[in-house]
């Protein structure tokens, strides 16, 4: 049998496993980081280590590489037992120690680990981790005595319960040495024993921590919520300090919480030509006030460091994005009973789809525990395809010009009706180009979605031809004016629809 440690748990598989036998529910567009054991002076310069307890593993990366051998000294672990906890941190020990208490209180963030003494008594010293925010007097030295971060499992922290104790104090792979790593979406890889295997990154998102919710971020929250909605970071573009996703660019995001981009953190850009990316940081850089700080990363930090361009990374997010715009109304009070959240809708009864959401935001629905929903009989909403493969500069006008980049629903206004055409105006910024692209050389079938490109004066006007045509596209321009976005999947829904109405538009996916 080998010890493997997969995503911090310790698991036994027969020796000759692959990697896809350890992973059988993986999308295997995804990469997983896969790292070998560090032998010498890469393991001696490491600045993390693995704390086994009886309740689950942590990482934590310690702030001055010098404090780790302290956490090997003979006989250490043996005494980490947990000596007592509250609601704010947990506290092994005693151990002897030279720490020097300053006898004033400090401020903690969740995650810190603390090097602190009993009664000011260096000899009833304690590693204490904090659970959530706070201040305290732990007798800790002047600096607020936070020797490391929980990186990894930290979850744990909430489910650690009397009679837990460390078991063992390991070193793990240092943050530069890459010669020991591999990512990589192998299912047929081969593993050995004592590697890690990390398939996914956990994160929290700015102000919402321990069950309290702060609001102040709540918008650029929103942002990335989106951007990994699909449980998916795409890696655009690596660095040395940081990966980015940037498939949202280019988006207009405030700049709501400043702060420094510590390893894990995690930003959106608010400026500039990459407005809109996302980023997760492999190594702790100044502020900036281009970007705006939106979450951290408290497990997978492994598989962020070691991915390269072109990696599709599996993330989950804590909370998961609120929206209900898109579900029908049965379907949005499920949700909204599921998360505790109280829903009032504007209308009961009858097929309706949700169009509307107020507030607007995950946090600040979560922070109220009620939201209101705009509604629209469902036979008001027309559900489309786009054709992202084929036109992709096209649909992604559209998906901004009429909202669907944003919800699952979209509106725009149907300015004029004449025979078998239909024809709505979205409202496109000055400035952008609509260049021919997946225009139709033969006929256009009946109910075909299409936008009218640069080449003819109406650009931008979009159309739906209830008949098929060789002539002209469905916006009543020459085939070569015409470029090609979709098709309409409910095209009754057309029929009851009058010039002047906001018309809502669902995309199928």
């Amino acid at each position: 049998m080998m010890e493997i440690y997969l995503d911090g748990e310790r698991i036994e598989v027969p020796a000759g496993t692959r990697l896809g036998e350890i992973l059988p529910g993986r999308d295997m567009r995804c990469s997983v980081a896969v790292i070998r054991p560090a032998l010498g002076e890469a393991t001696a310069e490491s600045q993390e280590v693995r704390f086994v307890t009886s309740a689950g593993d942590m990482v934590v990366e310690m702030a001055d590489p010098a404090t780790v051998p302290r956490l090997f000294a003979p006989g250490l672990a043996e005494r980490l037992r947990l000596h007592w906890q509250d609601r704010y941190a947990a506290a092994f020990g005693p151990f002897e120690s030279a720490v020097r208490p300053a006898r004033t209180p400090g401020r903690y963030e969740r995650g810190d680990v603390i090097l602190g003494c009993g009664g000011y008594d260096p000899a009833r010293s304690y590693l204490i981790f904090a659970r959530m925010r706070h201040t305290a007097d732990y007798g800790a030295p002047a600096d607020g005595g936070v020797i490391g971060r929980v990186v990894a499992g930290r979850g744990l922290l909430d489910r650690i319960a009397e009679g837990d104790r460390v078991i063992e104090v390991e070193r793990i792979l240092r943050r530069a040495d890459r010669s020991h790593a591999v990512v990589t979406r192998d299912a047929a890889l081969a593993l050995e024993d004592g590697m890690q295997v990390v398939s996914y990154v956990e994160a929290e998102v700015q102000g919402f921590e321990a069950g309290e919710v702060d609001t102040r971020a709540a918008r650029s929250v929103e942002h990335f919520l989106l951007s990994v909605q699909g449980g998916r970071f795409r890696v655009d573009r690596s660095s040395s300090t940081h990966i980015a996703d940037a498939h949202l660019v280019p988006a207009k995001v405030p700049a709501e919480f400043s702060g420094p981009r510590l390893e894990g953190t995690i930003t959106v850009r608010t400026a500039g030509k990459s407005s809109g990316a996302v980023y997760i940081y492999t190594q702790g850089v100044s502020a900036s006030p281009a970007h705006t700080v939106v979450g951290r990363v408290v497990h997978g930090i492994e598989l962020v460091r070691f991915a390269g361009d072109g990696d599709l990374l599996a993330i989950r997010v804590e909370p998961e994005q609120f929206d209900l715009v898109g579900f029908t109304l049965a379907e949005a009070e499920a949700v909204a009973g599921r998360r505790g959240v109280t829903l009032t809708a504007d209308a009961a009864g009858g097929d309706r789809v949700v169009v509307g959401q107020t507030p607007a935001t995950t946090l600040e629905v979560l922070a109220a525990g009620a939201v209101r929903v705009a509604t629209e009989p469902a036979d008001h909403v027309i559900s489309i395809t786009l054709d992202e493969a084929a036109a992709p500069r096209s649909v992604t006008i559209f998906r901004e010009a009429t909202g669907l980049k944003h919800h699952a629903v979209g509106k725009m206004p149907l300015v004029f009706r004449f025979e078998d055409v239909t024809l709505f105006k979205p409202k496109i910024g000055k400035g952008i180009g609509i260049i021919p692209e997946n225009t139709p050389t033969e006929e256009v079938p009946a109910f075909t979605l299409a936008m009218t490109n640069d080449s003819r004066r109406g650009a931008g006007m979009v159309g739906i031809r209830a008949t098929p045509n060789a002539e002209f596209g469905p916006t009543s321009e020459p085939l070569t004016g015409t470029n090609v976005i979709g098709k309409v999947l409910d095209a009754g829904n057309l029929a009851g629809m009058r010039e002047g109405a906001t018309v809502y538009v669902r995309e199928v996916k």
